[in-house]
């Protein structure tokens, strides 16, 4: 049985991964503009690979470590065939950055249930989500999940409220420092970051018509059973299904505000999709329908690659 290989997290599951991005990035080398081989295209694409790489060991990290999913790697396998899905998500090296930085600050977020080290954690996950909107400007729609997280975890005294603020102040400050020196303009880099569109003509193809029914409705059943499995989770571990939901929430209304749809902006998605999609394959009773669900999954991919 397919699902049985990846139920338990084994080395062989990651290897597996390995070699999915590695297709999933020689793909976008050769679909882009970059299909001139030289050093410098090769570097490129071996520094895409390895941060869309790091970024499956983060998310294994985050999800492991606060108990998301049980002790399966469907969420690092599901990544990896969304990636496959939407190879152009491993093309841009400022989004992949801007994607690892918010998975630093989720990480952050989520162990605020311990209760230790609050006003630290606040002031981390801010500070990565302000460097994420350096590298992609709408990042910074991932800061409504502070407000979320102080609600779930906190006090809601004062001084929490004032920490995430003063980490947006101290990055913009090195940031712009840094750019005075360079003579960059940052402000303009930022503002231009921040227009809108609504110009949907891109995902007109076959690709993507594919990939955003796979997405929604594969994605929207398995919330639907997310949201129902949150009362049966410990008091103490819900507010992370909380901020994972929000999260999901956030990186659509990200795909659909985006100024240059490229295919890249599903790369914020496919994180917190794939710990609820993941959660719900580790539920489900009936074995066939748990086969044939995840067998779908890792044939899309597969499928769209002939077409």
């Amino acid at each position: 049985m397919i699902t049985s290989i990846f139920s338990k997290s084994k080395p062989i599951n990651f290897v597996v991964v390995f070699f999915i991005i590695s297709l999933a990035c020689l793909i976008s080398f050769f679909e882009g503009d970059r299909n001139t081989l030289s050093l410098n295209t090769f570097l490129i694409v071996t520094v895409l690979f390895l941060g869309s790489y790091f970024s499956i060991l983060v998310l294994n990290f985050v999800s492991s470590k606060n108990h998301l999913t049980q002790t399966s790697n469907f969420e690092i396998i599901l990544y990896g065939c969304f990636l496959l899905m939407v190879p152009q998500t491993t093309e841009s090296l400022k989004l992949i950055l801007a994607n690892i930085f918010l998975l630093f600050s989720l990480r952050r977020l989520i162990s605020l249930r311990s209760q230790k080290n609050v006003k630290k954690k606040l002031f981390d996950a801010a500070f990565w989500i302000a460097i994420a909107t350096l590298c992609y400007s709408w990042a910074a729609l991932f800061f409504l999940l502070i407000p979320i997280a102080i609600f779930l975890y906190t006090d809601n005294k004062l001084r929490n409220w004032l920490i995430p603020i003063t980490a947006l102040i101290a990055v913009m400050l090195i940031a712009f420092s840094v750019c005075f020196f360079l003579k960059y303009d940052l402000i303009a880099h930022i503002l231009n970051g921040f227009q809108m569109s609504f110009d949907f003509s891109v995902y007109n193809t076959v690709q993507f018509l594919v990939v955003l029914t796979v997405l929604l409705s594969f994605g929207f059943w398995s919330l639907l059973f997310y949201i129902k499995n949150i009362n049966f989770q410990k008091k103490a571990l819900r507010p992370a299904f909380y901020i994972i939901i929000w999260t999901t929430v956030l990186s659509f209304c990200l795909l659909i505000i985006a100024p240059k749809k490229t295919g890249g902006e599903f790369l914020f998605m496919f994180a917190p999709l794939s710990i609820i999609i993941s959660t719900y394959i580790e539920i489900i009773r009936e074995k066939w329908f748990k086969e044939v669900f995840f067998s779908i999954l890792l044939l899309v991919p597969v499928v769209l690659l002939f077409l």
